[in-house]
């Protein structure tokens, strides 16, 4: 999924490409690069990095679920064809066909982007960053019995008092 955000640098519009998988690693997501201008070169090298043998992203997976924007050329949805991950393109006017890539773009903008003031790229970044870690291990997930996906171990004793942590000035608390 890619949705474009405002930022204050020179006006520049940023476009963030976030990728969204589930199955065995349930409901990751990867913020693949930001640009401001999302064209066919960078798309190939998005379709490159995301099916690196080492550490792609669509390591092990088999389809990647998208939906029609042009950005999505033939020469990435043939990338990823060669490299063994068949693109499936959503119908048009269909948003319930990826809806869990949907929910995860409506959450980091409501959650968070829309909360904030973001001063350019480099602050994208942190921020996307910062929302990615809450995203992962301190966000409860109704879909997963209200589970963390990538829960992190906390040595705790019930005579410790509980402490908040903060992230990105408050937004999230947990």
């Amino acid at each position: 999924q890619s949705r474009p955000h405002h930022c204050t640098e020179h006006g520049q519009e940023y476009t963030e490409k976030a990728w969204y998988r589930t199955g065995a690693r349930a409901k990751e997501t990867h913020i693949a690069e930001i640009t401001t201008t999302p064209n066919g070169a960078f798309m190939q090298q998005m379709a490159r990095n995301l099916t690196d043998v080492d550490n792609g992203f669509l390591e092990n997976s088999r389809y990647l679920i998208m939906d029609r924007d042009t950005k999505y050329t033939d020469a990435f949805r043939g990338h990823l064809d060669r490299e063994g991950v068949k693109p499936v393109r959503c119908p048009a006017r269909a948003p319930n066909c990826n809806a869990f890539a949907e929910r995860f773009v409506r959450s980091i903008k409501s959650e968070c982007l829309d909360r904030m003031i973001v001063f350019g790229e480099a602050s994208l970044r942190r921020v996307l960053r910062g929302y990615g870690s809450h995203y992962h291990t301190e966000r409860n997930h109704q879909g997963l019995g209200n589970r963390l996906l990538m829960p992190v171990d906390r040595i705790s004793s019930i005579n410790n008092p509980i402490h908040c942590h903060e992230r990105l000035g408050g937004i999230p608390n947990f």
